[in-house]
């Protein structure tokens, strides 16, 4: 409640949100009077567009203003939030009491997910239709990719599924047997992973724009970036999935730092406990770093209107002055939109890995082992043995979180390297 009043009382005057837009991002400029000038105009006009800041004024105008503002917001509260309970943890130790930071980022997650509904339901509401094809396409493409990946053993990609279902569905019949019912568990197998693969289906269609988005300014901000360390970044930034997909893979990463083949000894290089916290710090790092190249991403965005007036020049005929301003004037009102659909992914990351880290009783300093146990999680178990708490405890390690933030990532991979694809080789031709 204390956070609350404090959201309500600084978004008006201090909002991260508006600062990320307002504090050097540009516009294209035009003139939205048109008594004085001619109806139609010649494509090949000599035409340069002028730039100018945005101010908050501007951010009136734009499409899914409030959706990004309070998304933003609330994540930078939820994140100090985190922080403080985390402090708090650390010094008071308390036992016995509920983590307020776990609700504060289930918020995130699902105001994150509202977003996404609501920004691929305006695709679906469209008249040419051709979005709403490509979502169906990739929400199949995902579902079968999903089934895929389920029927990996956990030698090779390391989810903990199999064995948190397992322990799941034996403490559930366990309680059901306490209480005098005859069953043979909660769920099947078969059942629980076909549930799965649908969740993934419907997350890898609400990350399909954001990935073939972030593929497109991806290559328009190399195109405007001449350093070779930002260069540099922007390549890294846009790998950053694949690098997270590849810390689940234990042939490739976990093996060879848990048990590596030395010629004379085989000492390892850390504990499991060290490398799941080194992990969920690489995404956590690599999250920073996204957020930090997102005024590049968002500036070559705005640089289509430039193109797209380049592009007409090439062509033949006239052009009403309504029009031309119209096709200037879009790409700054859907700013939002594509600012939501770099950040959403983001978010949804970076507070997947902290409620791995909170609930899977992982140390930010000194690794220990916490898996069987979650402190400050929620209270203690009542009820007796095969008491509903007991029920609850193979939850305390939270399996399923580490299948999406994986799937969050290979999602997102896996839409910006076709949007690369697309934009590189099949637009260029």
């Amino acid at each position: 409640m204390v956070m609350a009043s404090v959201i309500q009382k600084i978004i008006p005057h201090y909002s991260f949100a508006r600062w990320l837009l307002c504090s050097g991002s540009l516009r294209w400029k035009f003139n939205g009077h048109i008594d004085n000038k001619p109806v139609t105009v010649p494509k090949d006009i000599d035409l340069q567009l002028e730039t100018k800041c945005i101010t908050e004024v501007d951010t009136l105008a734009l499409h899914y203003f409030p959706e990004f503002q309070w998304l933003v917001d609330f994540t930078v509260a939820a994140t100090v939030v985190y922080l403080i309970t985390e402090l708090y943890y650390c010094v008071a130790q308390p036992s016995g009491e509920m983590n307020i930071s776990v609700v504060w980022s289930l918020l995130v997650l699902a105001f994150v997910l509202k977003t996404l509904f609501s920004i691929t339901a305006h695709y679906f509401k469209l008249e040419e239709g051709g979005e709403r094809s490509l979502c169906i396409t990739f929400a199949f493409f995902f579902f079968v990719k999903a089934m895929a990946i389920l029927i990996v053993t956990e030698n090779y990609l390391e989810f903990g599924l199999e064995t948190g279902f397992a322990n799941f569905s034996d403490s559930a019949l366990e309680f059901l047997q306490h209480q005098g019912l005859e069953s043979q568990g909660p769920i099947s197998k078969l059942t629980f992973k076909l549930i799965l693969a649908l969740l993934c289906s419907l997350i890898g269609a609400f990350l399909t724009f954001p990935g073939l988005r972030l593929a497109q300014m991806h290559l328009d901000a190399l195109n405007l970036t001449t350093g070779r360390f930002t260069q540099t970044l922007l390549h890294l930034n846009f790998l950053s999935p694949l690098i997270m997909v590849l810390l689940w893979v234990r042939p490739i990463t976990k093996d060879y730092l848990i048990n590596p083949y030395l010629e004379k000894e085989n000492l390892p290089l850390m504990t499991e406990d060290t490398y799941d916290t080194l992990r969920l710090w690489a995404i956590i790092l690599m999250c920073v770093l996204r957020l930090a190249m997102m005024r590049h991403h968002l500036q070559a965005y705005l640089n289509l209107a430039q193109k797209g007036v380049d592009q007409m020049k090439k062509e033949a005929g006239r052009i009403s002055t309504v029009d031309l301003q119209k096709m200037v004037a879009r790409v700054f009102y859907y700013l939002c939109v594509i600012a939501l659909q770099y950040v959403a992914p983001l978010v949804m990351l970076l507070h997947t890995t902290l409620l791995l880290k909170t609930l899977g009783g992982h140390s930010c300093s000194s690794p220990t082992s916490g898996r069987n146990s979650s402190p400050g999680v929620c209270g203690p178990a009542v009820g007796g043995p095969g008491g509903p708490a007991d029920c609850l405890q193979p939850l305390a390690f939270p399996w399923p979180l580490l299948f999406f933030t994986w799937w969050v990532a290979a999602c997102l991979f896996s839409t910006s390297l076709f949007g690369l694809f697309y934009h590189q080789y099949l637009m260029a031709g």
